[in-house]
């Protein structure tokens, strides 16, 4: 299915979309900042809304205005379970936004420890670089995410 439809949604979500003014006619409508519900949902950590969206087909890869995916709402929530469901969905891992970064290199940047191993399990580019040429290791905040970065760049590169 190419497009997204409400046959099948909980009454959960169908009051969760109603309240968060999506339309049920087009489950990938852009909301504010282009956000799709996918992406409102993800951001704020309702797993059954997530899960049921994904299962209704939404385009998973939709980007919002700033050309992030749902997963970098995750990463940024710390919202683990929703990273997981994600992935084995098969988002893009990879996605670059409009500053060309990725939610690896959002996660160094933040310090965001348990999000770069999740994420370093499903194999993301380690290459890519920012619009300033930054790789996710350049953007490592601490020492132990530039320690398990050097390692998987080194895994990666053996």
């Amino acid at each position: 299915m190419n497009w997204a439809s409400k046959q099948d949604l909980s009454a959960e979500t169908t009051q969760w979309l109603i309240a968060k003014g999506y339309s049920l006619g087009n489950l990938n409508q852009p909301g504010e900042n282009g956000d799709t519900a996918l992406m409102k949902a993800t951001r704020e950590g309702v797993y059954v809304v997530v899960r049921e969206l994904i299962n209704a087909g939404v385009d998973i890869n939709a980007r919002n205005s700033d050309r992030n995916n749902a997963l970098w709402f995750a990463c940024f929530g710390n919202h683990y379970d929703l990273i997981n469901l994600l992935l084995a969905v098969n988002i893009n891992i990879n996605n670059q936004n409009d500053n060309g970064a990725t939610v690896l290199m959002y996660a160094a940047s933040a310090g965001k420890i348990e999000v770069v191993k999740l994420l370093l399990q499903h194999h993301p580019n380690l290459n890519l670089k920012s619009l300033d040429d930054y790789k996710a290791i350049d953007f490592a905040s601490n020492v132990e995410v530039l320690r398990i970065l050097q390692n998987a760049t080194k895994s990666n590169i053996g």
